[in-house]
């Protein structure tokens, strides 16, 4: 009654949010996917979607298709995968996730050179300002920045990754210099809304072993790291930032760093990752040569 299409199609509407995006991904109208889903209801003499109240919602039969669809589907790849590599060639769909900037300063280089050295695999990758908030399912790998606390999935680690706190020459001329954590309270603090994380609270730990919180006044704040990386740059306050965006500035004294004796919670960058998906040789390869990339990490560079 089914068809391996059939399972592919539920896969990509179930996943997207909405018919439209799920339209935009099989490459074919919405009206095209509306009539191909009440065909196939009606093949199936159940409902799969709830499209009341404005909302569509799987049903409970389609909860249960679309459960056995990605595990039918991912264990199809997986032979197919495993024939190829047989034959020394590594095939299949990459599917990878991470954070916006990141990505394109660290992960999108990658994905070339992957491409270019498995020419057999399908790539695709997401940039987003939360890509932990992402459907884990739909995902090979998933590439986080900073703590994480229960989380189902493998986690591996492939960076070291600081927090500093800094300030461009400018703002420091002419707001003065913090001595002390307790200091930001008077200063103007810019922060990056992302991955959910409480962005006003400002933890150290000095080199007595002692903690210190700050609840700083969020003055101005953006989800996009560039923009606050520039307004930093442009004086406009103080940031507390991953080393990997601001090790440059740093180095050329465009910014400066603060407080370096006092020190924030590390943000490792780290890969996340289902059992299955690590038995891919896909992601087994990409994983071994975004680690190279990143070992020694390009923000701890010498000169």
């Amino acid at each position: 009654m089914l068809s391996t299409d059939d399972l592919r199609f539920i896969a990509a509407v179930t996943q997207a949010p909405s018919l439209a995006a799920a339209a935009r991904s099989l490459n074919v109208t919405p009206p095209a996917v509306s009539q191909r889903l009440r065909a196939l209801e009606a093949r199936l003499g159940v409902r799969l979607l709830d499209r009341s109240a404005g909302r569509i919602t799987l049903t409970d039969e389609g909860e249960l298709l679309t459960e056995w669809s990605a595990r039918i589907l991912a264990e199809i790849e997986e032979v197919s995968e495993r024939l190829c590599e047989r034959k020394g060639v590594v095939a299949g769909h990459l599917r990878v996730a991470g954070p916006t900037g990141f990505g394109r300063r660290h992960i999108a280089p990658v994905i070339m050179d992957f491409s270019r050295m498995h020419p057999d695999v399908r790539i695709g990758l997401e940039l987003s300002d939360n890509p932990i908030r992402l459907k884990p399912s739909a995902w090979d790998i998933v590439i986080h920045i900073g703590e994480l606390h229960s989380q189902p999935f493998q986690m591996i680690t492939l960076a070291p990754n600081d927090r500093l706190l800094c300030a461009s020459p400018d703002y420091l001329a002419r707001r003065g210099t913090p001595h002390a954590p307790a200091d930001l309270t008077r200063h103007a603090c810019l922060t990056l809304r992302e991955n959910d994380e409480d962005v006003t609270l400002w933890r150290f730990a000095g080199p007595d072993g002692s903690h210190e919180t700050v609840r700083i006044d969020e003055g101005v704040s953006c989800n996009d790291g560039d923009v606050i990386r520039d307004w930093a740059l442009a004086g406009f306050g103080i940031v507390l930032r991953s080393e990997w965006d601001m090790a440059d500035d740093l180095r050329a004294g465009r910014l400066v760093r603060l407080l370096p004796e006092w020190r924030s919670p590390d943000a490792p960058v780290v890969a996340l990752l289902g059992p299955r998906h690590m038995r891919a040789a896909r992601t087994r390869r990409f994983l071994e040569l975004l680690r190279q990339s990143l070992t020694p990490p390009p923000w701890r560079k010498q000169g």
